[in-house]
């Protein structure tokens, strides 16, 4: 059944089609329709099970082939090989299941926003009910500092003014009129004959029918939205997945190969389901769903550090593959708290510092400090501004916030950056009355008592204020306003207007007595202009992102001037860009949005439902997309989006539930630290998959060259195990605590579709694949030609194991590791080394985990043959990246 669009609908008729009555709902009716309807709460998607969490960590191709090579090795026979990978794959299982468990629960941050209690009409009498009882056709009545219980049709309205950010994201309180029909299509943040469930009411009173409730809401319509979007892989599961399949692959083509070549020199089938079991040991970096678990958990920490937060973590290097940043506006390019930044007086122009509602700042003009104590018009603005109010700001540890309308808490704060107080201004002139703000009225006045009679402040809509004005402040005193200086006056207001900003106007006269009818004859004092200005390190982090090639687009409820000036001055809006409306995004196709969005820099009045199809334009594209956000409306487009940032303090409970990542402290600027987090990250991924898989390709080729030279197989699948556990991840792990290179945020993003090895990675990886093959078998070699195979077998095993040790200062940097500043730069590594090589030496002389590897003691002349051999690889590496970097000549 089509929706009805209540707000195209007069009161009368809404009552009508509800099957209500001024006087409400009769109570038995009330009860039938909550049988009907159901009660008035967010119902929460069904949680993910923990069962359901755990099996989807079985479906990775690495674990897959982990299960394969455990249940090879128990079928020939070799419990303790099985044992020893059924570990390793726990681990990783458990790893994966415990850092995922909690990242399912985006429907269930809906709960936060239930109302408790409802005022409404039943039967004619006022009742005070609990707010999960109501139902559409109930009369509630709502007033200021009250929540909104229900969706619902103003029926009559005094003074009703409605914040709605949760809603819309925009902070600025609405306007709320009963009388009236709205057009069809006009946005929720134009439906000012409506109130919706969840937001706030700041002041003033009115009358409403419930329209809808629970998940039929404006806000649960939006949160079943939320939850009907799925996580996409992050690009770093799409390519370790990738990785995998490839690694499979390969690892299938070398034992057949190596199983062709066996039965070509008649070996038995015992031993080459042994080399087998040896090559599917050797051909799995065990490590390395464990060690890129845990350099996204270290990176999550370092991120926490810096006050990101992430919820879910795949998503902890997502933020440095991001191509395109999407933000909201509001209280996230923005501060998210009126602030007046111009003081228009008639004959010049005062500008004010500080964001927020912090009373911080100073008065300047023409770029000279100007002291309110000092200049009798500046005072007299402040003074108006101060008394003509209804707000207040208030401190707490620190932080300042507005209590009531953000736009008079912001006046009451430019009044404290002058030295005034509201409390010591009303104790020189007490208040004797009042002529409150309507939508008709376009203004407020309050009356106050002072030495020289009854006098009026006034503030309200600019053309409104001068209409009721016939003089001008002047100096001390004031003279007539005339037709020319009032065009120059509106034409003041209107270029106030085009910075995007709020303009206020100001004036008052002595008056015979408290009433509307005294408000003329005004003396006008001049202009405010206020703004949500940008947040703090908010320009800066712009041009980083340009710097790091991350483009950054606005998306926001706020009318197309407003967007426009906000994009200019943030730096957004460059020549060929613009910013588009959402009712224009509404017209185009999917495939005309995807070809206008290239040159979008800012998107206005946009809807949850056209954040939505920005974020899936972006990545139709094949863009990485960061989304930004704190609202209700901006869940979709945070779950969508493939990595979603909500702020941490003003974010509701379902952005944050959203998102991957929250903001504890707000920064947009913290979102850079991230990134710059996140390309370290995937750099040091990028490291100990090269390291890994150049320590395992030398692996595969000592049993393959083995094979290929008719050779009895050099290592056997535990000692293979005991390498990939030892000297691949202790080292690997040190990997990921290696620092930054200092150009990470001055390099392009990556390409979303590219390989986690490049072409150049993958060669040098072959390279250093073959160099400790090499090494291990030129080892092995010696030790047949002088000893026993089982004793050679031992000679290609240390050899390999330092081989591999070594070769970390190869995987470390591109530069060479050859001052001790560049060794000590991650003594992590240092220390892991040291750690494998002593745990190498320890498992020759313990008795029982020599007969378990099945190896021999060293003599002096073995060790010093092993260590020369083991070197080369790592001698070759730093030689190679000493040229490379012009540190040496190279050989001619």
């Amino acid at each position: 059944m089509t929706p009805v669009a209540w707000h195209e609908l007069s009161a009368e008729e809404a009552l009508r089609r509800l099957g209500s009555a001024a006087r409400g709902l009769e109570p038995a009716e009330a009860a039938r329709r909550l049988g009907e309807h159901g009660r008035n709460v967010f119902r929460a998607v069904r949680a993910v099970s923990a069962w359901t969490i755990l099996l989807a960590q079985l479906r990775s191709v690495m674990v897959v082939l982990l299960v394969a090579a455990g249940a090879v090795a128990l079928a020939s026979g070799d419990p303790l090989d099985a044992i020893a990978i059924g570990a390793v794959l726990l681990l990783n299982v458990a790893i994966g299941f415990f850092t995922e468990f909690r990242a399912h629960r985006a429907m269930e941050a809906l709960l936060g926003l239930e109302v408790s209690r409802a005022r409404v009409i039943r039967g004619g009498a006022l009742q005070d009910v609990d707010a999960r009882e109501l139902v559409p056709g109930d009369v509630i009545e709502v007033e200021a500092g009250q929540r909104i219980p229900a969706d619902a049709r103003l029926l009559e309205t005094a003074e009703l003014r409605v914040v709605e950010a949760p809603l819309t994201g925009e902070p600025a309180p609405v306007d709320k009129a009963a009388d009236g029909v709205l057009a069809a299509g006009v946005p929720v943040a134009e439906r000012v004959t409506m109130v919706y469930k969840a937001t706030t009411a700041v002041a003033g009173r009115g009358r409403a029918v419930v329209v809808a409730t629970g998940m039929r809401t404006e806000v649960g319509r939006i949160g079943a939205l939320a939850g009907s979007v799925v996580h996409a892989p992050t690009p770093l599961e799409r390519r370790l997945d990738a990785l995998g399949r490839r690694l499979a692959l390969v690892a299938l083509a070398v034992a057949v190969a190596v199983v062709a070549l066996g039965m070509l020199h008649g070996e038995p089938l015992a031993r080459l389901l042994q080399t087998g079991i040896a090559l599917a040991v050797a051909a799995v970096p065990e490590g390395l769903p464990a060690v890129a678990t845990i350099t996204m958990a270290v990176g999550m920490r370092r991120m926490a550090r810096r006050q990101a937060l992430i919820r879910r973590l795949p998503a902890v290097e997502t933020l440095g593959s991001a191509t395109i940043i999407c933000s909201d506006k509001t209280g996230t390019l923005t501060a998210g708290e009126m602030t007046a930044t111009v003081v228009q007086l008639p004959d010049r122009e005062i500008t004010v510092s500080g964001v927020g509602y912090a009373p911080v700042g100073e008065f300047r003009e023409g770029g000279r400090p100007v002291d309110p104590a000092r200049d009798a018009c500046l005072a007299l603005a402040l003074r108006i501004g101060a008394l003509a109010n209804r707000s207040g700001i208030t401190d707490s540890r620190g932080t300042w916030s507005a209590i009531g309308d953000p736009t008079e808490a912001a006046l009451l704060t430019l009044a404290r950056k002058g030295g005034l107080d509201r409390e010591q201004l009303l104790a020189e002139w007490p208040e004797a009355g009042e002529v409150p703000f309507t939508s008709r009225r376009l203004l407020m006045a309050t009356f106050h008592r002072t030495p020289a009679g009854l006098q009026a402040c006034v503030k309200g809509a600019p053309r409104r204020v001068l209409d009721l004005s016939d003089r001008v402040l002047d100096g001390g005193g004031s003279r007539s306003l005339g037709p020319e200086e009032r065009e120059h006056l509106l034409a003041l207001n209107a270029e106030l207007a085009s910075r995007g900003l709020r303009v206020i106007a100001l004036a008052t006269t002595p008056v015979r007595a408290i009433g509307e009818g005294e408000l003329h004859g005004l003396t006008f004092v001049g202009f405010v202009g206020l703004t949500d200005p940008a947040a703090a390190g908010v320009t800066e982090t712009i041009d980083a992102f340009r710097g790091a090639g991350i483009r950054t687009v606005m998306l926001t409820g706020d009318q197309r001037l407003t967007a426009q000036s906000v994009a200019r001055e943030l730096g957004l809006i460059g020549p060929q860009d613009e910013a588009v409306e959402g009712a224009e995004l509404e017209a185009l196709a999917d495939s005309e949005l995807g070809d206008r969005i290239a040159s979008t820099a800012a998107f206005s009045r946009v809807s949850p439902e056209a954040k939505l199809r920005i974020v899936a334009a972006y990545q139709g594209r094949g863009e990485i997309v960061a989304m930004l956000g704190d609202g209700v409306n901006d869940a979709p487009a945070l779950r969508k989006a493939d990595l979603g940032v909500a702020m941490g303090v003003r974010g509701t409970d379902l952005a944050k539930e959203a998102a991957d990542l929250v903001l504890a402290d707000d920064r947009f600027a913290t979102v850079a630290a991230a990134v710059e987090e996140g390309r370290i990250i995937f750099d040091n991924i990028r490291k100990f998959v090269f390291y890994l898989f150049s320590c395992n390709l030398g692996e595969i080729l000592v049993l393959f060259g083995a094979a290929l030279a008719g050779l009895p197989a050099p290592l056997l699948p535990l000692q293979i195990l005991w390498l990939n556990l030892l000297t691949d991840t202790f080292p690997a792990l040190a990997l990921a605590v290696e620092p930054g290179e200092p150009d990470v945020m001055r390099q392009p993003p990556r390409d979303p579709r590219a390989a986690l090895l490049s072409r150049r990675m993958v060669g040098a990886t072959v390279g250093y694949g073959l160099a400790i093959a090499a090494a291990s078998l030129a080892a092995f070699g010696w030790g047949l030609a002088r000893a026993t195979p089982a004793h050679a077998s031992t000679l290609a095993f240390v050899t390999l194991a330092f081989a591999q040790i070594l070769h970390l200062g190869n995987a470390r940097a591109e530069a060479p590791v050859l001052s001790p500043a560049r060794v000590l730069r991650n003594r992590w590594a240092v220390a892991m080394a040291l750690l494998a090589a002593a745990l190498q030496v320890a498992a020759m002389h313990v008795p029982v985990l020599a007969r378990t590897l099945q190896i021999t003691a060293l003599d002096g002349r073995e060790w010093a043959a092993v260590v020369g051999l083991a070197a080369m690889p790592a001698v070759l590496g730093q030689a190679l990246k000493a040229i490379k970097a012009g540190r040496v000549p190279a050989a001619r």
